[in-house]
């Protein structure tokens, strides 16, 4: 039987997973509100009966995409779960029970899904809260509270005025919190983008401080990530901004996902332009870029605006004060040029993204 699209909230989650079948799969964002979230609903649903499976999705990556499409396509289950990826016209597997639990801006609604989402709540509940939420539904999750709390900090979302963040707070320290997001947040910044150590932590841990411990051994590889993304975030550190009409743009070159650190650190310091950080470096062949600014200012707007030909589901994604995307040379370089830069901003060869 065919459902409709519908939107729901948490509380009406166990109705939406009523139409799943054995083995369903988890898909969640490699950053800390994904991974918290991800974990929060693998172990709900784990104790409610469904006993899922879980996929991370990592360095230049689209749950969107035909590639992710075609991945899905050759597996068997009973349902999807998307968290923390956003939400789009595309379904992921046509035919499965799919709900999406998200709080970015969609870009469109796909077909015979439930959506939770927090979109229009004010605040905005991060995706972690939203599967916490979720998971209270389903039944007992008040020891899931700290990962909630791990993504609300890492969505920079801990003043927002949640109530379980002021829960958390109270319950376990915020300067275990934050120190547990800061760490939980170092893989995906890596060069290799796995975070499946830090999945498979807060799988683990019961506390925040057990993330912290070293009790697993998890906890060294994320210290070997955070070492070396503080390095390659000290190096792009160094690099001027280049600045045409309201838009200053941070050129570096980096295999580590340091352009949204970059972006908020100028952000900052530029508070009356809109701050790029771009990335030559991440991925070949690709720019990959982080937008934000102090100003007044809807970024989905400004970027739709400046939309290249051919960019594509990595494009003006996220949210409205914070968003950015991945775009090969070419359309990075219609990008700029209708920013208004000169050719210095270009890029022709791998002697010029270097």
């Amino acid at each position: 039987m065919t459902v409709r699209t519908r939107f729901a909230s948490p509380s009406e989650c166990p109705a939406a997973l009523a139409a799943f079948g054995p083995d369903p799969l988890i898909v969640c964002h490699n950053d800390a509100d994904g991974l918290s979230a991800g974990v929060i609903l693998e172990i709900a649903l784990d104790r409610s009966g469904h006993h899922p499976r879980h996929r991370i999705i990592g360095k230049g990556e689209n749950a969107y995409s035909p590639a992710f499409q075609t991945e899905l396509g050759k597996q068997t289950m009973g349902g999807v779960i998307v968290t923390d990826l956003g939400v789009s016209t595309t379904p992921l597997k046509p035919g499965t029970p799919t709900v999406l639990i998200d709080h970015h801006v969609p870009t469109g609604v796909p077909e015979d899904a439930c959506v939770i989402s927090g979109i229009d709540d004010d605040p905005v509940p991060t995706s972690s809260l939203l599967a916490y939420r979720c998971a209270r539904a389903l039944g007992y999750a008040d020891d899931l509270l700290w990962l909630a709390a791990i993504g609300i900090i890492g969505d920079m979302a801990e003043t927002a005025g949640f109530p379980e963040m002021d829960e958390a707070r109270e319950r376990y320290g915020i300067t275990a919190l934050r120190k547990a997001t800061a760490l939980v947040n170092a893989p995906r910044r890596s060069a290799s983008g796995d975070a499946s150590a830090a999945f498979a932590l807060l799988q683990k841990a019961d506390r925040p401080k057990d993330v912290l411990s070293g009790l697993y051994p998890e906890t060294a590889a994320l210290l070997a990530a955070r070492d070396e993304v503080s390095r390659a975030l000290d190096e792009a550190r160094k690099v001027a901004p280049k600045i045409a009409g309201r838009v200053a743009i941070i050129r570096f070159h980096s295999p580590c996902q340091i352009h949204p650190l970059v972006a908020q650190a100028w952000r900052g310091r530029l508070k009356d332009r809109i701050v790029i950080a771009a990335n030559t470096g991440y991925r070949p062949g690709w720019v990959h870029f982080a937008v934000r600014t102090a100003l007044d200012l809807d970024i989905l707007a400004f970027l739709a605006e400046h939309r290249p030909p051919g960019a594509d589901e990595q494009y003006g994604n996220g949210h409205r004060a914070a968003s950015g995307g991945a775009l090969r040379s070419d359309d990075w370089n219609a990008f700029v040029a209708s920013l208004g830069f000169d050719a210095a901003m270009l890029i022709h060869n791998e002697t010029d993204a270097a």
